[in-house]
């Protein structure tokens, strides 16, 4: 794998929405019908342990969250439309959906908020986190929306799409947070 992208190091690593995550990978049902796309999961999972061998940051977004916790081994519930009660199953980019963040967590620290509205287009999440990870955010249904690393690694998933609200000032500081870690990442080397 090459460690540069067009000439310039790679100094941090967006993991980003999509397809769901091939089943065989975290011990899933594998004849239960997803939209997979093996050969993006295969590249991405090269990518972030990658990124993880180097300290370079990460930031997953959505399936990107996701397919973090499976590389460090933890599992996804497939599909979590059946368990919602106190959230809506229908997709959309407007923040509708309430996530309640740790106060002691770096993303609550990082969005300067414990309480945030966020899109949803998900419908598989972590189950159990990954090693090293802990969970920091979920909504009124109990379903985990963030995660970030307690030790080793600089990294935070989120399950909604951040990109998609960069008019939020909460939001644009998620990508500003892999910026200012990106920058230490690049005076370190």
């Amino acid at each position: 794998m090459r460690q540069r992208w067009s000439g310039k190091p790679l100094h941090g690593l967006i993991i980003g929405g999509g397809n769901d995550i091939s089943p065989e990978h975290y011990s899933g049902d594998i004849h239960a019908k997803v939209k997979s796309d093996p050969e993006r999961d295969n590249l991405e999972i090269k990518w972030i342990k990658w990124a993880l061998g180097r300290d370079i940051p990460v930031l997953g977004i959505c399936r990107g969250a996701q397919l973090l916790n499976v590389v460090l081994q933890g599992k996804l519930h497939q599909d979590i439309r059946a368990m919602r009660n106190h959230t809506y199953n229908r997709p959309g980019l407007l923040p509708t959906k309430q996530v309640f963040l740790k106060p002691d967590s770096n993303l609550a620290a990082t969005c300067k908020k414990t309480r945030l509205r966020v899109n949803s287009l998900h419908h598989q999440a972590i189950h159990v986190p990954g090693k090293g990870l802990r969970l920091v955010g979920w909504d009124l249904d109990h379903i985990t929306q963030a995660v970030e690393c307690h030790e080793g690694h600089t990294l935070i998933g989120v399950q909604w799409h951040p990109e998609y609200l960069f008019y939020v000032p909460s939001q644009m500081r998620i990508f500003r947070w892999l910026a200012r870690e990106a920058r230490e990442v690049c005076l370190n080397s």
